[in-house]
């Protein structure tokens, strides 16, 4: 299981990462030969994405290692690690978008207007748009199968790229259909889409801090597990429960009451029947601790 999983969000990384160096090769040539600052600067945030499809190989590469006598619960933590770089990486790319749109303003009204782009910066920027939005369904879709949350991180790192290239074939559009007065709309719009790839970046930040931190499952998710071990036969009172998430796993301690003189066998037969109900539904590679007390 483990090995499928780690050819697919491997699989899905690689491909990401290929679809990158061309977009980026592409999209440097069309804003030289377009005349296109905004495109050229797309092409330089594409660059961002070579950094972390190599970080999260790595990171996928060394979770998916076996328990160790250093790591008990495993190699997950890396994963989380990783989703965590990748949310400070679109941060930092929202801060270039950002002042780099600012800057173009800035220097459109006191330097010289901005040039207008030609036809092929227009093209790069639709086909960018098709090949990420391509990208990010297959990258999410991976990802949640395989409960990564560094792979689910990645396909909204795409899900930016769709968002940046928006912005310029907005500029480069205005520019080239509603003449050179238009052609602010590409600085405008960069900003405007800064602060979307900072909502992102914030959100998957938060998201793997909380998990590095401890942070208990969702409250429903932790009445699931009380109510799935209330219907398991045997099992009284499920109380005491902790949570947390190890990557793309979750640990369960719970502790559960037994008759009181029920024989050891019988009440550890509860117990595994119980373990087998909880990785049935939260998977194989479920932590699970089931401290029983006597009723």
């Amino acid at each position: 299981m483990k090995k499928s999983r780690l050819k697919q969000t491997s699989h899905v990384i690689w491909v990401g990462f290929f679809a990158n160096v061309v977009l980026t090769l592409l999209k440097l040539a069309a804003g030289i030969l377009g005349r296109s600052s905004a495109m050229v600067a797309d092409a330089i945030h594409s660059v961002s994405d070579f950094i972390t499809d190599l970080v999260i190989a790595g990171s996928l590469k060394v979770a998916a290692k076996p328990r160790d006598g250093n790591h008990k619960y495993g190699h997950g933590k890396v994963e989380t690690l990783a989703a965590a770089f990748v949310g400070l990486v679109l941060f930092g790319v929202g801060v270039g978008i950002l002042y780099s749109g600012a800057g173009n303003i800035h220097k459109h009204y006191t330097v010289e207007p901005l040039q207008r782009p030609g036809m092929i910066a227009f093209y790069a920027a639709v086909f960018s748009i098709a090949i990420k939005e391509i990208l990010f369904r297959y990258t999410i879709i991976t990802g949640r199968r395989n409960h990564s949350p560094v792979v689910i991180a990645n396909a909204w790192h795409h899900r930016s790229d769709v968002f940046s290239s928006l912005a310029t074939l907005v500029g480069i559009g205005g520019a080239i259909f509603f003449g050179p007065q238009w052609v602010i709309l590409d600085p405008l719009a960069a900003i405007f889409v800064s602060f979307f790839i900072f909502k992102v970046g914030f959100s998957i930040i938060k998201g793997a801090l909380l998990e590095l931190i401890e942070t208990s499952l969702p409250a429903r998710t932790e009445k699931d597990i009380l109510d799935l071990a209330t219907a398991v036969e045997g099992v009284y009172n499920p109380h005491d429960l902790k949570t947390r998430k190890i990557g793309s796993n979750i640990a369960i301690d719970l502790h559960i009451q037994v008759p009181h003189d029920m024989n050891v066998k019988d009440a550890h037969d509860i117990t595994v029947k119980l373990e087998k109900e909880l990785r049935g539904k939260y998977g194989e590679d479920t932590f699970i601790s089931v401290h029983m007390e006597p009723l």
